[in-house]
Formats: structure tokens, sequence, C-alpha cells
């Protein structure tokens, strides 16, 4: 095992956190956003008192011993991995959905990462469109995407897990990402028509984006797997910015969703206390 890890896991055996609550909708982190070492930060998700937690790309590159150490420092912790990145290097190596000519190198890289979700127990894959190109329509593109994602799913399916598909900002965080807004990843949901290809349903890239993210967010709920959350402007702790959570956390009850509602906003304040405070508000709000 690895060192961090035993010893990571060594001392919280010696003082075991919280077992997270039960509860409709479960609660979740995206490991990115928090301070720390990759066991620092799985241990703020477990001390906060969330059930799961989110990846990136942390697993890359991560053998059989890795994945066993990892495995056994999620159950000391209580916590499991709902999502994995199946695409995770996609903006550095300009992977996408929009271009046919990539669509075998893309195969590839989900299917490798999909491995991974095998191995680790992750229900859930993130794809992405990938970035806009510049030669060719709007419809083009969007067909192409609708066609990728069929593939990646029938794919998906051999290996039990579901693709969630990301709509990213343009205007602040994501220029250039083709698939930019909840509507449009509707429309692609519902073309792809496939169990193994719903959405990520990102409330602030959606709020940034175009705004009515109640409206949309209703519209698309049957197909939403996840619901990722921070507050607009800056990407902080819901109740820093504009958005009312009350009212969105009310509207997805009200909907009776039961999927995963995972923080990824930057933190401003110690990140355990945050992460309990937007724990505790998502939960009074979708009871």
């Amino acid at each position: 095992m690895d060192r961090r890890l035993f010893l990571a896991t060594g001392a919280v055996l010696a003082q075991q956190p919280p077992v997270p609550k039960k509860a409709k909708v479960t609660s979740s982190v995206m490991l990115w956003t928090l301070k720390g070492t990759f066991e620092e930060k799985m241990e703020a998700a477990a001390k906060a008192g969330f059930q799961s937690v989110q990846f990136v790309g942390e697993h890359t590159g991560w053998d059989d011993a890795r994945i066993r150490a990892v495995k056994s420092l999620l159950r000391s912790l209580h916590l499991s991995i709902d999502t994995l990145g199946v695409m995770p290097a996609w903006g550095r190596e300009k992977l996408n959905m929009v271009d046919p000519a990539q669509r075998d190198r893309l195969l590839v890289e989900v299917e490798k990462n999909l491995v991974f979700a095998q191995k680790l127990e992750v229900p859930l894959g993130l794809i992405m469109s990938g970035n806009t190109l510049p030669d060719r329509t709007f419809e083009q593109q969007f067909q192409s995407m609708v066609d990728g994602a069929k593939r990646c799913g029938e794919l998906a399916a051999k290996f039990n897990v579901t693709l969630i598909v990301e709509p990213l900002n343009t205007r602040v965080n994501h220029k250039g990402y083709f698939l930019s807004n909840c509507v449009d990843g509707l429309k692609l949901i519902q073309q792809v028509n496939h169990p193994s290809v719903k959405l990520l349903f990102d409330l602030y890239h959606e709020q940034v984006e175009r705004g009515d993210v109640i409206r949309s967010a209703q519209a698309a709920m049957q197909h939403v797997k996840v619901f990722h959350v921070a507050d607009n402007p800056g990407r902080n702790e819901p109740g820093t910015g504009e958005m009312n959570y009350a009212n969105i956390y009310k509207a997805i009850s009200k909907a009776g969703y039961e999927g995963i509602i995972c923080m990824e906003y930057l933190p401003l304040k110690e990140q355990v206390a945050s992460l309990k405070q937007a724990l505790d508000e998502m939960r009074a709000g979708v009871a």
C-alpha cells in the first residue's frame, strides 16, 4: 500500500469520521475544488459528512495496488466515488465528440477510463463535448456529438456505467467549449436516447451562460443524474453571489429528484466548515 494512504487510513481508523446521513439525494463533492493532498481532500469530505466524492482525473496512472489502497481508504472514511472523468485529458489533447475524425481515438480514451470506473466501482463517467471546430457548422458538430455520445453510451453499457455529459459556460470559464448550456444538453440526451447517456446539470455554468436555471432544470430533470453547485459570480459557496439556492433546492425537491447533488465550488472559508454548512443547507432544501 502507498505509504501516505497507509498512514491516512491508520489515522482515520484511530478517529472514525461520522457515518453520512441517509437521504433521498446523495451528497457529493468534487475533489479538485479542495485544498491539500489527495488523502487530505478525502478526509475533508468525510469530516463534512458527505456520502461520496467525484474525480476528474485523479485516477489516471493508478496501478492495481493503488486502487486497492484507495478503496480501503474509502471504506474507512465511509465514502464512495460516484463519478470519474472518462475524458480527463480532453482540454490538453483537444479530444472531442464533435469531430468524426477523432471518434476512434475518443472511444479508446473512454474505454481506458471505463476500466478504472469498473475497478473502483464507480457508477458514473463524466464525458465532455470538447471544443468547437471553426470550420464546421453548429448543426454538423451537434450531429457528430449525438453520434459520438451514442457510441460511447454503447461502450459504457458493457461496463455497467452511465455516462453524464456536462455543458460548460463559454462566457467566463471555458472559451470555445461546444456544449455551452443545458437546454442544448437536454436536446442531446433526447436525441441520443440511450439509457447509458444522461445529463450533468451544472447550476453555476448554466447561470453564467444563460440564466433561468430553475425552468431549465425542471425541463431536464428526468434526464439529470447529477447537479453541480456553486454560486455566481466567483464560483464560491452558495450564498456568496446572486443565486437563490433555497429556491433552486426547493424546485429540485418538488420535482422528486433522487440523484446526486455535488458541491463544486471554491471555498472562501475553512473548507470543512464551509462544506458542512453547504451540505446542511442543501439537505434542508431538498428534505
